[in-house]
């Protein structure tokens, strides 16, 4: 009896899970009319497949009627095995012959110049962003369209789900003077929107040197509360350190820990973004007291791991509840429980080792935390500051929601 009981009870959980139709499905299922006729460039990369695992690139190259010209790549590359920050070149895709230009390429290039687009009547966009503002895609969503805009070429989004789901708001917003290629637009760090919404927002709101013509291909089916987990497709990983559909979660929860340093937080292991650890964490005690705070949706596991033969003791992140768990604030308490349970202020330990804070202000949009963290404020006085930003960006953003 125990074996179909089984049976159903993971047929339950695979049904269970919602099928959508993305972009550039929707753009399929109507052969292509709204791009048919013109001259196309697509900025992409490896993620950008279709459920049966067709890439854009080879959907849109064989589409008849569409005239392919260009591909593009963002950080990461084209084929999205460069490492973070690793500058790429120009290439030739070896498929289909192709030129391939790199937005993430020395110069530095950072959004198409009027030489790759001046045989283009279009530049399609189809990448598969993670939801974060730190998270460089949704920065070359919103230069392409500039750079569109400034050559008369019409900038179209094939539709993606935000893995994060369309709710959940967190963090400050962007203060001006710390603009930066991982801080490009102001909105806060967990922003809760498709990339068709958001290039709908830098373009209504005026953020880039003018207004340009953009186009969104809509999903169908998908609902803002849907996280990954909620739906029925398989996840690409969409740079060396997101392999799993969980990743945009943990990288969101433990990135910014990370990057005041004392820790490792996964990257070079099996689990990137997943871990709280150091040679010197007590695991038990840790993960004891980061239970305490009692975060809805969030599990913490004692673990231990060798890398590169250095013995490492922490806590596993888990997400119980993807929709409805705190992510960025997960970074401030993993400080709280290490101070509490080691008496180890990892902030101003950093300080005391000279450590420069450019790129952790140019992260978190500003000063303001890492002012926070000088003046020995608790995760909640911390998590506490960003709620007058995240309340007016939320208003904000209703004008440019397609998925209401």
């Amino acid at each position: 009896m125990g074996l179909p009981l089984l049976q159903n009870s993971l047929y339950s959980a695979v049904s269970s899970k919602h099928k959508i139709m993305i972009g550039a499905e929707v753009l399929q299922d109507l052969d292509f009319k709204p791009i048919k006729g013109k001259r196309v460039g697509l900025l992409t990369h490896p993620a950008a497949i279709t459920s049966n695992r067709l890439s854009t690139a080879r959907m849109l190259y064989k589409a008849k009627g569409v005239e392919l010209k260009a591909l593009f790549g963002a950080e990461h590359g084209f084929d999205g095995q460069a490492s973070a920050g690793e500058e790429v070149k120009d290439s030739i895709d070896l498929e289909t012959g192709l030129p391939v230009y790199s937005l993430y390429g020395p110069g530095p290039i950072r959004k198409p110049t009027r030489a790759m687009l001046k045989d283009l009547d279009m530049l399609i966009y189809d990448i598969q962003d993670t939801g974060c503002r730190s998270y460089t895609f949704v920065s070359s969503l919103g230069l392409a369209l500039e750079a569109c805009a400034e050559s008369g070429v019409e900038f179209v989004v094939l539709d993606r789900p935000n893995p994060l789901g369309g709710v959940r708001i967190e963090g400050p917003r962007l203060n001006p003077k710390y603009k930066s290629f991982v801080s490009q637009w102001n909105i806060p760090y967990v922003h809760g929107m498709t990339s068709g919404e958001m290039a709908r927002m830098i373009n209504g709101e005026g953020w880039t040197s003018q207004r340009g013509i953009v186009t969104v291909v809509k999903m169908r089916y998908w609902k803002r509360q849907y996280t990954w987990a909620d739906i029925d497709r398989e996840w690409i990983p969409t740079s060396p350190n997101i392999p799993k559909s969980t990743s945009p979660l943990h990288y969101v929860s433990t990135g910014l820990a990370g990057e005041i340093g004392g820790l490792n937080i996964g990257i070079r292991t099996t689990r990137p973004f997943e871990t709280i650890a150091a040679p010197w964490i007590d695991s038990e005690k840790l993960t004891r007291q980061l239970n305490s705070y009692k975060l809805t949706g969030v599990k913490f596991h004692p673990i231990s791991y060798t890398l590169n033969k250095k013995h490492y003791y922490g806590s596993r992140v888990e997400f119980t509840k993807p929709d409805e768990a705190p992510l960025m604030p997960i970074n401030f308490y993993a400080l709280d429980a290490i101070k509490k349970v080691h008496q180890r202020d990892l902030y101003f330990e950093a300080l005391k080792q000279g450590k420069k804070w450019d790129m952790f202000d140019k992260l978190c949009g500003g000063p303001e935390i890492r002012q926070k963290l000088a003046q020995n404020a608790t995760a909640y006085n911390i998590i506490s500051s960003w709620k007058e930003d995240q309340n007016n960006f939320r208003i904000e953003r209703n004008p440019y929601l397609l998925y209401n």
